[in-house]
This record gives C-alpha cells, structure tokens and sequence, in this order.
C-alpha cells in the first residue's frame, strides 16, 4: 500500500504550477476589462488543479501498465514501481476528474456558460487519452498539442470568459505565451526520457525531433512567451513586469542547449514550473493594475 507521501509525489507537485497560472493570467485580462471575479477564479483554479493531479495519475496508470515506466529518471511512479495497484491509480485519476467535474458544473452555473461543460468533457477525454486508450496521442508526438490546447487556450481564455464574458486581446495572448510554458514542462520531460522512451517505442515529440532539436525547440518555449507577455503592455503598462523573468529563462534554455541530461534536468523541470506560476503572478497582476 502506497503511503501518503508517495501518493503526493505520484501526482507530481512540480507540474502544479502549470494548473495556476493560466488561472491567473485569465483573471488579469478579465480585471484588465473591469469584470475580475474572486469566487469564479478560485473554482477555475480548482478545476485546473484537479485536472492537473488527473491527468498525472492518468498517465502513472498507462504508462505503468505498457510498461514505459520500467526504466525512467525523475519522480517515482506508482504503478511502475509497484507502490500501488493499477487499479488504485486509475481510481485515484477518475476521483481527481470528477473533483474538476463537480467544481466545473459550479463555476459553469455561475457564469450562465453551459456550453463549457461540453469543453470539459474534452479536456477530460483528453487528459485520459493522452497515454491511455488503444491509440494515445502523447505517444504519437501530439501531447505539446492537447497541452497547449487545454492548459494553454482553454484554461486562460475559459477563466476570462466566466469572469468577464467577452475575450480581450490580452487574453489570447497571455493564453498563448501560458500554452508555451505549459509546453516547455513537457518537452523537457519528455527530452529526459528520450532514450527509455524510444526503446519503448512512445514517440514523444522529444523523440520525432532528435534531442538536439527537440532542445532549440524548448529554449523557445521558455523565452518567447515573457516576451509575448511584455507586448502586452501596449494597453497594459505594467505587464512589462514579466520581463524580470527574461534572465531565468534564458538560464533555463542554456542549460538545456548545453546538453544537460538525465538527472540533471530534473532541477531544470522544477525551473520551468517556477517559472511559468511566476509568469502568471506577473502579467496577471500587469493586466489588472
């Protein structure tokens, strides 16, 4: 039986920033326009999370059972390591969507957006077949896609929608540089476990570019989304703020086009978690003053 330590670290608390800071991005463009709304964004900030924990537990379930876990460098997994059954995980990932579930028909009844409730059936489709399923698109190369989509576009632009019910410029772009950043966590996952996960035969886009692309592609990630964030500031002065986060991300990048490898970027995974809740402090209080 997995002890409650090792079930907190199953569902990996580094990506959890990941899950906040399109929250609040999304309240700074809602605030940006005068209609930000304190109980709305914390029931968004615990769908996210919920969502978040879900899938974390999703893919410790699929890649535990295909066995693609047998072999990897970073957090332990449940399932693979044998700490819990399968079938506790995967219980475990369904009681997370269902938390995001009930907390989204909440914030879906206060906005008067129904429709919504048919984007959270996908986000959760998607978040369960991202390893799970006869075909998982995260082993195909599309998991930078369903995470830009739904961590990205869909948690920024649906936190302003049920606040404000109108969708500012701002709002796509902060939804945009959040999706790179929430990107950036995964490609630097997944450009860890390159060598187990090809063997394995999961065809991460890590793997379909090579390393050393895959790499230039995650510096990207992680510089151009504070300067997106920084344009921001033609109607929003003060979101120049996230450019003090210009220096930690090219940091970041060089430590990666450097070569680091293994568990040398397990530090640089808790980096660009950091950076991305830092972001969303930043340019959502930037779009708010």
């Amino acid at each position: 039986m997995a002890s409650t330590t090792e079930w907190v670290a199953g569902a990996r608390p580094r990506t959890l920033p990941a899950a906040v800071a399109p929250v609040l991005v999304g309240t700074g463009a809602a605030a940006q326009v005068g209609a930000e709304h304190v109980g709305r964004a914390l029931l968004a900030a615990g769908v996210a999370l919920a969502l978040q924990v879900g899938v974390n537990y999703a893919n410790d379930y699929s890649d535990g059972v295909r066995g693609t876990d047998l072999d990897r460098v970073g957090p332990m997994r449940l399932t693979a390591s044998g700490a819990a059954r399968p079938a506790q995980v995967r219980t475990a990932a369904f009681a997370a969507f269902g938390v995001a579930g009930l907390l989204g028909l909440g914030l879906v009844a206060l906005s008067g957006s129904w429709w919504l409730l048919a984007v959270g059936a996908l986000a959760v489709v998607a978040a369960w077949t991202y390893t799970g399923g006869r075909r998982p698109y995260g082993y195909l190369g599309l998991g930078e896609v369903g995470v830009f989509v739904f961590f990205g576009l869909v948690a920024v632009l649906g936190t302003t929608w049920t606040q404000a019910g109108e969708l500012p410029w701002t709002a796509w772009v902060g939804a945009v540089a959040v999706g790179l950043l929430a990107c950036a966590l995964l490609m630097v996952n997944n450009v860890r476990d390159v060598p187990t996960d090809a063997v394995v035969g999961k065809r991460t886009l890590a793997v379909r570019l090579g390393e050393r692309r895959a790499r230039r592609v995650f510096a990207a990630m992680v510089v151009l989304p504070v300067l997106l964030g920084a344009a921001c500031a033609v109607v929003a002065p003060w979101s120049l703020l996230v450019l003090l986060l210009l220096a930690p991300s090219v940091v970041l990048a060089v430590v990666v086009l450097l070569g680091a490898r293994g568990l040398a970027l397990v530090p640089v995974l808790a980096g660009v978690g950091a950076l991305e809740l830092a972001f969303g402090v930043l340019l959502g209080l930037g779009l708010a003053l």
